[in-house]
C-alpha cells in the first residue's frame, strides 16, 4: 500500500482495523455515502480510515460501532489473534487516539460465550471525549477510577470520580469523559452487553 510520499509508513494497527472497517461496510452491503449518512462522518474521512491513511479517533470508531451493532472492543478485537483464556500482560492490545490523548488497553477483550470485558482507559491531563451515542443501546458500564480525577457525563449529567470511585450505569444516549486535571487519569471499563 502507498502511503503519502515522505510520510511515515502507516501503523500495522490501523492497517488492519482499516481493512476491517472496509469489510464491515462491504458485509453490511453498504456503499460509502450510505455509511456517511448513518454515521454523520464524510465520505472522505470514512475512506481515508478504510485505507490508513489516517489514524480513527475514538469518537469516529463509535458512530461506526453503533451503525454496526458493535462495541469499540468488539471492533478492536476482530483485528487481532483469537482471543485465549489467559490474557497476558505483554499480548493485551493497545490502542491509542493521539489526537485526544486517550490510550487504551484491551485487558480483557471480548471471547465468545462472554458477555463482559475489561477495559483499562488513561486520559491525559484536558483530555475530553464525547460519544454521540453508545455502540450497543443499553450497554452496561462500570468506570472503577484507579488514579487522578474523571469527568463522565451521561443523561445531562456529570459525575466526578476520585481514585477508588465506581460508577455503574446503562448507556442509552450520549456520553462524554473528561479528565479535569491537573494529572492524567486512569481507570478502569468493564463493559457488559445487554
Amino acid at each position: 500500500m502507498k502511503h503519502r510520499e515522505g510520510g511515515p509508513a502507516p501503523d500495522p494497527v490501523d492497517v488492519r482495523l482499516g481493512a476491517r472497517l472496509a469489510e464491515l461496510r462491504g458485509e453490511h452491503g453498504r456503499p460509502l455515502g450510505e455509511l456517511a449518512e448513518r454515521s454523520g462522518i464524510s465520505r472522505s474521512t470514512l475512506s481515508r480510515a478504510e485505507r490508513a491513511e489516517t489514524s480513527p479517533t475514538a469518537s469516529l470508531l463509535n458512530r461506526l460501532c453503533a451503525v454496526y451493532g458493535r462495541t469499540m472492543s468488539q471492533l478492536l478485537s476482530e483485528i487481532e489473534a483469537e482471543p485465549a483464556p489467559v490474557v497476558w500482560a505483554a499480548d493485551q492490545p493497545v490502542w491509542q487516539d493521539r489526537a485526544s490523548g486517550f490510550v487504551r488497553r484491551s485487558v480483557s477483550p471480548p471471547h465468545g460465550g462472554l458477555r463482559g470485558e475489561l477495559v483499562e482507559g488513561r486520559l491525559d491531563a484536558g483530555a475530553d471525549i464525547a460519544y454521540d451515542r453508545p455502540p450497543v443501546p443499553g450497554l452496561e458500564q462500570h468506570i472503577w477510577v484507579l488514579k487522578g480525577v474523571l469527568a463522565v457525563t451521561a443523561r445531562d449529567v456529570e459525575h466526578r470520580l476520585g481514585g477508588g470511585d465506581c460508577l455503574r450505569l446503562r448507556v442509552w444516549g450520549p456520553t462524554r469523559f473528561r479528565c479535569p486535571g491537573p494529572e492524567g487519569v486512569r481507570y478502569v471499563l468493564a463493559v457488559v452487553r445487554p
